[in-house]
């Protein structure tokens, strides 16, 4: 039987780049993501592709989409995220609650749902977590809380469904994608914030996919309950150049 990984959040960088390697190792990557267009756009790089739109942040909308689906899941992978940036003291209730809303409380809903799907074939979740949750940066409140909270629930999760389902997260630091292209745009900002990492460079999509693979993968079949930083050396070392 062909594996079948469920992506959320498909269309973005670390999505897309993640349904690419997931279908070149002759699994079936199974789409979700909320824009119609550009959903379309990526499964059609797979002729009779799964897809479903659907908006993470609306719980009863989401739980459908993923029961609809039908059929075992190897493999499901939260790609959604954002990245809001503002001073501790300026970040409002509203943002600090759509913040979680999306990172996190969206994470736990899609695992929920695809639990069923998961344990019938022995699945593997990923979430995503930032370099942001355990080393301090400014105007980092409320991305860095959400955050914290998915490497919470990843520990927690994975003894719960253990040992029928593995659950490991991801925390990369900054990564050359549409969601932060805020910070990427600027040839200077870009180069400054590289300079800062060990291995002195941005992170690229298909270093985060290329991680997110291997943890869905039968390679990863006896790790669960780890928060792995792919992040260029940030959150641990410091060079001279650091």
């Amino acid at each position: 039987m062909t594996e079948r990984v469920l992506i959320l959040g498909a269309t973005g960088g670390v999505g897309a780049a993640l349904a690419r390697r997931v279908a070149a190792r002759g699994a079936r990557p199974v789409l979700l993501a909320r824009d119609a267009g550009r959903l379309a756009a990526l499964a059609a790089e797979w002729p009779g592709a799964e897809s479903v739109v659907a908006d993470v942040t609306d719980g009863a909308a989401l739980k459908a989409a993923i029961q609809g689906l039908g059929g075992p899941l190897s493999g499901l992978a939260f790609c959604v995220g954002s990245i809001l940036l503002k001073p501790a003291l300026r970040t409002t209730e509203a943002e600090m609650m759509d913040t979680f809303r999306l990172n996190a409380v969206a994470a736990a809903l899609a695992v929920q749902a695809a639990a069923p799907a998961l344990s019938a074939a022995g699945g593997s979740v990923v979430l995503f977590s930032t370099v942001a949750a355990r080393t301090g940066f400014t105007n980092h409140l409320a991305i860095a809380a959400a955050k914290a909270a998915v490497e919470g629930m990843t520990v927690a999760l994975a003894a719960e469904l253990a040992p029928a389902i593995r659950v490991n997260c991801i925390a990369p630091s900054l990564t050359r994608t549409a969601m932060a292209e805020p910070l990427t745009r600027n040839p200077a900002m870009a180069e400054a914030i590289a300079r800062l990492h060990p291995l002195p460079r941005l992170g690229e999509a298909d270093d985060i996919a290329a991680m997110a693979d291997m943890l869905l993968s039968s390679a990863a079949g006896w790790i669960t309950g780890q928060v792995i930083a792919v992040d260029g050396g940030r959150s641990t070392l410091r060079t001279k150049a650091g």
